[in-house]
C-alpha cells in the first residue's frame, strides 16, 4: 500500500499507514545507530547516540503497543524518506576523514532523522486525537517528547563542543 494507494480511503487508514511508516523508520534507525556510534569520536556524542539507541528500542515497543490498542497487525511499510536520510548519513560519515568534522556531520545527520520522526509523531498524535484515540495519542506523545529532547541535546552538543572543535 503506497501513500497514495486506493487502499487509503479514510483518516483511520491513513493513520495506520503512517504508523507503519514510522514503525519502519524506527526499525531502520535501530539498525543504523550502532554504526553512527562507532563513527562518533566525541564522548558526549557517543553517549547521546547510545542513549538514543536505547530510546529507539522503547519507541518500537510503544509503537507495537499502539498497534495492539488499534487491534491491527504491527507491520512496516517502506519509507523512502528515512532510507534516504540514513543513506546520506552513512555516506557522509564514510567520506569525512577529519574526526571533528565527521562528528559535526553525524550530528547534522542524526538531527535530520530526529526532525523526520518529530513530524511523523506530531501528525500521528493530531490524527489520533481527531479519531478519538487519546489512548494512542498519549503513547505516541512519549515518543515525541523523547525525540524532541534528543534533538535539543544534539543541538547543545553541537553548539557547545563539536562545531567549535570542527571549526
Amino acid at each position: 500500500m503506497g501513500l497514495f494507494s486506493k487502499d487509503i480511503r479514510t483518516l483511520d487508514d491513513l493513520f495506520v499507514h503512517t504508523l507503519r511508516d514510522v514503525y519502519y523508520a524506527e526499525r531502520q534507525i535501530e539498525k543504523a545507530l550502532p554504526k553512527m556510534i562507532d563513527n562518533a569520536t566525541d564522548p558526549q556524542l557517543r553517549a547521546r547516540f547510545e542513549k538514543h539507541l536505547d530510546q529507539t528500542k522503547g519507541h518500537i515497543q510503544r509503537l507495537e503497543q499502539v498497534f495492539e490498542l488499534l487491534g491491527v497487525k504491527a507491520k512496516t511499510v517502506n519509507c523512502p524518506a528515512i532510507n534516504g536520510i540514513l543513506e546520506e548519513a552513512d555516506e557522509v560519515s564514510s567520506d569525512i576523514d577529519d574526526k571533528e568534522v565527521r562528528d559535526a556531520a553525524l550530528i547534522a545527520s542524526e538531527q535530520a532523522v530526529e526532525h523526520y520522526e518529530i513530524t511523523r509523531y506530531g501528525t500521528l498524535i493530531a490524527w489520533a486525537k481527531q479519531l478519538g484515540r487519546s489512548d494512542c495519542a498519549n503513547v505516541l506523545a512519549n515518543n515525541l517528547k523523547e525525540e524532541q529532547a534528543t534533538d535539543r541535546k544534539l543541538t547543545e552538543i553541537a553548539e557547545n563542543r563539536v562545531n567549535l572543535q570542527a571549526a
